[in-house]
């Protein structure tokens, strides 16, 4: 991204000349005012006078009386123009390696994972802590000289500040460094991400001088190679049905809350345990038992990655065995379903909310499997929020808005129910998108489209997101701008902004938990993790997320987006075969934990056989907000069957509103509550009385619809058309000529 022009910089900052063998530098890596670390000696980085020149002091005097130097922010930025200004990457690698050769190493006791700094391409070590003056004291060390010399660099500008003078610090003010080794990107983000592990222990620093104890961390799941799943973390004890031993060991977690199983002894809240659970090693009878009833009945089965992870994780265990088992987003739900039928499934099980569903029962019927039975899980209604939104009076007010405005499109979320399409697409032409596609969708339309109205919807946070990105956007150069979408620039970008419209009134109540709350405590103590992040969430994790992925370190997309990053981060470190603990932030639904674990273990195990020996670990963390969190104590557990309480009896199940019941439709972790309506008990009984002679499942049968829209058309057939239109964008990245014609002329047929 463009970076506003800097000021002018200072008299040079590096001197550029190669005949020096150190180029020196304006600021010392300790603060003047400050004695030296004890340990470093004389190594430090000095310019050849021992005080700032006097353009580059500070006016205000520090406590002690003394001039300071100008505030970090301000180096930093005199730094990156500095650098700037050297003529070639060979040079400046040059000076880097120079200063590198300057700092001092780092001990072996302090070369360890709790140091590391995640995200750099080679390892990287950071140690920072406050002194006796309330000022940084930082050090850091590097298996590769460039590494050693970006640290020097920073280190050089922000050792000796003031913990709120680092906070200060404007990573964007980075970005002229960007590219300086060998234009290596993924190289230059050391510059970034050793900043945010200086500005986290600056933080870190001002609480405890606030006498503020360290933050609860948020639970979370830690998987290693050899299977191990140990969960860690502190938070009151929840009580809920779900969690429970049976042959004296773990076998059924809840993740009902975003929870995982925590360790709450007496001496060290942060113990940790190994465990198998259910859905990492589901009970063998129950595999069998589904299996059975899929075969002889010839059932497929398609559920959401949301689903309960229990329940995923006897399908992940059934599908060795039978194919027809595909656990996916909502779009690739309906597609698999087609493919079970072509393969000769009679009936097909829908486990997700009923607009998957009703979906599935489109799509099949559109490619002429009429026949095949579609079962969701429960005989009430299984609800989404969004779904829910655009089905409101006012989501029709909003579309009646937009068909006042030709030349309209509007763009609907995936996630509504096909009568809300049906109906949309009469008002006002209609094509629906995904959570990964709905930014290349609304690009393309725009330049496919002149004088073009798009009207977005439900999600009023992916809304917004969407027109912060093209914000982003616009301040971006036009190659920048042409690496996402070839057919736009600043100029067209900024001519859209004012003609994208969203709706301001409709959200995941999932996704709504990752407000200021969360996003605060992600920013103390996780802003040095990989941060992921549906498209869903508010803006403020959503613009946390997207600034962590700027320096390699985020990912904003859909479920499949989140999890291909995490597996992509995980195959970076097994090929640099180093030992290492890789932290993610889990951004959304707490139920894609079983396929980021079986993910994570089909990638672990398939480096078992290969030279690879390092101890990898992947940490997800579960973001939860204080509405989640029991006050339940320990104390007040009902305890396990005598057989089974030996140290088992200390474990806590975390979080869970004050009830034990998990989270409910107020909120407080990221789990749906619809979604955890789709049981294993129901996926057996469904499958158990097919063929439904009686007719005893018919509450369980997918809609399909016969009645009419306004119009007159059938539901079903006007519902499927704006997800033939996405079909045809996904296969050609263009809008088809029927939907720019109705875009233009109205829903009318085109003329021949």
């Amino acid at each position: 991204m463009d970076v506003s022009p800097l000021p002018a910089a200072a008299p040079s900052l590096v001197t550029p000349s190669l005949n020096h063998p150190k180029p020196r530098l304006a600021f010392p890596l300790h603060h003047p005012s400050a004695p030296t670390p004890r340990g470093s000696g004389s190594v430090a980085v000095r310019c050849a006078n021992s005080r700032a020149p006097p353009h580059l002091r500070r006016a205000a005097a520090d406590d002690d009386g003394e001039d300071s130097f100008p505030p970090p922010s301000l180096r930093i930025r005199r730094l990156a123009e500095e650098f700037r200004a050297v003529p070639d990457a060979a040079n400046r690698a040059r000076h880097l390696l120079a200063h590198a050769a300057a700092l001092p190493r780092l001990g072996e006791a302090d070369r360890v994972a709790a140091n590391r700094v995640m995200g750099c391409v080679a390892q990287v070590w950071l140690v920072g802590q406050c002194d006796a003056g309330g000022r940084m004291r930082f050090s850091a060390d590097s298996d590769s000289e460039l590494s050693r010399g970006y640290c020097a660099w920073l280190i050089s500008a922000l050792d000796g500040a003031r913990p709120e003078e680092v906070l200060d610090v404007d990573p964007a003010d980075l970005a002229p460094l960007g590219g300086i080794a060998a234009g290596t990107r993924s190289r230059a983000t050391t510059w970034h991400n050793v900043l945010v592990g200086m500005q986290k222990r600056a933080r870190a620093a001002i609480a405890a001088r606030e006498g503020r104890p360290p933050g609860e961390p948020f639970p979370s799941l830690v998987i290693a190679r050899d299977r191990a799943v140990r969960a860690q973390g502190s938070y009151a004890e929840a009580q809920f049905e779900k969690a429970c031993f049976t042959r004296k060991l773990l076998c059924s977690i809840s993740w009902s809350c975003s929870c995982a199983v925590l360790l709450n002894g007496p001496q060290d809240h942060l113990r940790q345990m190994g465990h198998k659970a259910m859905f990492l090693s589901p009970d063998e009878s129950k595999i069998s038992e589904l299996l059975k009833y899929l075969r002889e009945k010839k059932i497929g089965v398609v559920a959401h990655f949301y689903m309960d992870p229990e329940v995923q994780g006897i399908l992940t265990a059934s599908k060795r065995h039978w194919p027809h088992i595909h656990i996916s987003d909502s779009l690739v739900m309906a597609d698999s379903a087609v493919k079970m039928a072509e393969a000769g499934c009679e009936y097909i099980t829908v486990l997700g909310v009923d607009f998957m569903s009703e979906n599935v029962r489109a799509i099949l019927d559109q490619a002429g499997f009429n026949k095949v039975g579609v079962y969701r899980m429960s005989s009430d209604q299984i609800g989404c929020s969004l779904a829910d939104a655009a089905s409101s009076s006012a989501y029709t007010h909003f579309l009646k808005g937009a068909s006042r405005s030709p030349p309209s499109l509007h763009v609907i979320y995936i996630n509504t129910s096909l009568e809300t399409k049906a109906h949309a697409h009469e008002l006002v032409p209609t094509i629906t998108c995904t959570s990964s596609n709905v930014v290349a969708t609304i690009l393309q339309a725009f330049a496919q489209i002149p004088g073009l109205n798009v009207w977005y919807g439900p999600d009023s946070y992916m809304g917004a997101n969407i027109l912060d990105l093209f914000q982003r956007m616009a301040v971006m150069s036009d190659e920048e701008i042409a690496e996402i979408h070839s057919s736009h620039n600043k100029k067209s970008i900024n001519s859209l902004l004012p003609r994208l419209h969203y709706y301001q009134d409709g959200n995941c109540i999932v996704h709504d938990m990752f407000g200021h709350e969360v996003v605060e405590k992600i920013k103390e103590q996780y802003c040095d993790a990989f941060l992921t992040a549906h498209f869903e969430v508010p803006g403020e994790m959503f613009s946390l997320s997207m600034e962590a992925k700027t320096r390699g370190m985020g990912v904003v997309g859909s479920t499949q987006n989140i999890l291909d990053f995490i597996k992509s981060r995980l195959m970076e470190a097994l090929n640099r075969n180093i030992d290492d603990h890789l932290q993610f932030v889990l951004g959304t639904e707490s139920g894609m934990i079983t396929s980021i674990v079986a993910a994570v273990h089909e990638l672990l195990d398939s480096y078992k056989s290969s030279q690879q020996s390092a101890n990898i670990e992947v940490e997800i963390v579960f973001p939860v907000s204080s509405d989640a969190v029991s006050n339940t104590s320990v104390n007040g557990s009902h305890h396990l069957d005598s057989s089974t309480a030996t140290d088992f009896d200390k474990i806590s199940v975390v979080p869970g509103v004050s009830s034990g019941e998990g989270c409910s439709i107020h909120g407080g972790c990221a789990s749906c509550p619809y979604m955890k309506m789709n049981s294993f008990g129901s996926l057996l009984k469904v499958c158990h009385q097919l063929p439904d002679k009686d007719n005893r499942l018919t509450a369980y049968q997918a809609s399909r619809f016969n009645a009419k829209t306004p119009q007159g058309n059938l539901v079903a057939e006007v519902g499927c058309e704006p997800i033939l239109h996405m079909r045809h964008f996904q296969a050609t990245k263009r809008l088809s000529d029927k939907l720019v014609h109705q875009v233009i002329h109205g829903n009318g047929e085109p003329t021949l």
